[in-house]
């Protein structure tokens, strides 16, 4: 099997297994994914949380799905428990397309990783 139809597989096995868990059912998108792994990642789960308190998620969430192709990586913790995350390398210049397509690949690799997925 290609490497995007094994991309796009576990995507959607992902998906329904989040939905299931978080939604009803109902399909996540990538931002509400985002966020979840940003929750899991500060680790203090069933909080609610203020707009710009879930914006700090995703952007923890998503320095942590890059770390592993080089982009960011994990410096300390806060007084607070919240992570932080230097910038090694920038992003290359991305189309809409293909930032979604790095986003699930890392996303995927992440819960390769956590043995959510297999």
């Amino acid at each position: 099997m290609a490497r995007d139809e094994v991309l796009k597989q576990r995507w959607e096995e992902l998906v329904a297994f989040l939905g299931n868990r978080f939604a009803d059912g109902e399909k996540l998108d990538l931002d509400a994914i985002i966020y979840l792994i940003g929750v899991q990642e500060l680790g203090k789960i069933g909080l609610n949380f203020k707009k710009d308190e879930k914006i700090n998620l995703m952007h923890i969430a998503i320095c942590r799905l890059l770390e592993p192709f080089g982009y960011y990586k994990f410096d300390s913790f806060d007084e607070e428990g919240w992570p932080h995350y230097s910038v090694i390398e920038k992003l290359p210049p991305l189309k809409a397309g293909e930032q979604s397509v790095l986003m699930k690949e890392a996303i995927v690799q992440y819960f390769l990783e956590s043995k959510v997925l297999q």
